[in-house]
């Protein structure tokens, strides 16, 4: 490989390998990890996201939020955006502060090409199980977007087929590429309002501050008040955690 090009806004060097999407060879871009540029304002402030997969098709990136929670629905976002995109703040929603989330999410739904939210509600999850609802969250997102995009950048490493649009999934992808960290921004900020609502109307579990998610606090209400109408059942909740304690935090 010999290197592509040098994105300047940032400072970070990149090569390009191949991939084929439906019998073509495109260029995808890989960051030069071994460049030295300690000394460089732009290394040491740039966000390490790879701006894109490719460039030669629209791809959106997909993420999904609350997979791993006792309560509440899943979201899913899908984001298309612009050449050239780029805020420092941008990452994984997991490594970013709330306040952090919020200004991200207003930049993203201001600068994007497009973006979508869509979410799948408990009795969906406990019909389906919770990973066919998440693909199906990602696939209503997909339906909203204008432009269609022809190449889906997936979040994890197992997606259901979206029509017939060519589909990468990448492991640890939220803290990779660009899209899908803007679609996980967007998957969790729109849940956790969504969360805040529900919280109103059940106090006593906490859903204000733990989302859902199998907290202490979060089973000590349970072994408490019981379950309420908007926790998932296919999950068999244990106020004493053990194994759901671990697939709580999946996300």
């Amino acid at each position: 490989m010999t290197p592509a090009y040098t994105q300047r806004t940032t400072g970070r060097d990149e090569e390009r390998e191949e991939d084929t999407i439906a019998g073509v060879k495109f260029p995808i871009f890989i960051q030069i990890t071994s460049v030295k540029r300690e000394g460089s304002y732009f290394w040491c402030m740039e966000n390490p996201l790879r701006s894109h997969y490719q460039d030669e098709l629209i791809e959106a990136g997909c993420d999904e939020a609350g997979r791993g929670c006792y309560a509440g629905p899943v979201f899913a976002s899908a984001v298309i955006l612009p050449a050239g995109f780029y805020h420092p703040l941008l990452n994984d929603s997991k490594q970013v502060t709330p306040e952090n989330r919020d200004e991200l999410r207003i930049f993203i739904e201001a600068h994007a090409v497009a973006w979508a939210v869509a979410r799948v509600d408990h009795d969906e999850i406990d019909r389906i199980n919770i990973l066919k609802a998440s693909f199906k969250a990602m696939h209503l997102a997909l339906d909203q977007l204008k432009p269609k995009p022809r190449l889906l950048l997936i979040d994890g490493n197992r997606f259901t087929r979206y029509k017939r649009i060519p589909h990468r999934c990448i492991v640890k992808g939220d803290s990779l590429y660009s899209s899908i960290a803007a679609a996980s921004i967007l998957a969790k900020t729109w849940r956790d309002e969504y969360m805040q609502g529900l919280h109103a109307e059940f106090p006593h579990y906490g859903w204000n501050t733990n989302k859902g998610y199998g907290t202490r606090e979060h089973r000590d209400a349970i072994e408490r008040f019981g379950l309420c109408k908007y926790h998932r059942r296919s999950f068999n909740i244990s106020p004493n955690g053990d194994v759901q304690e671990e697939l709580a935090f999946m996300d």
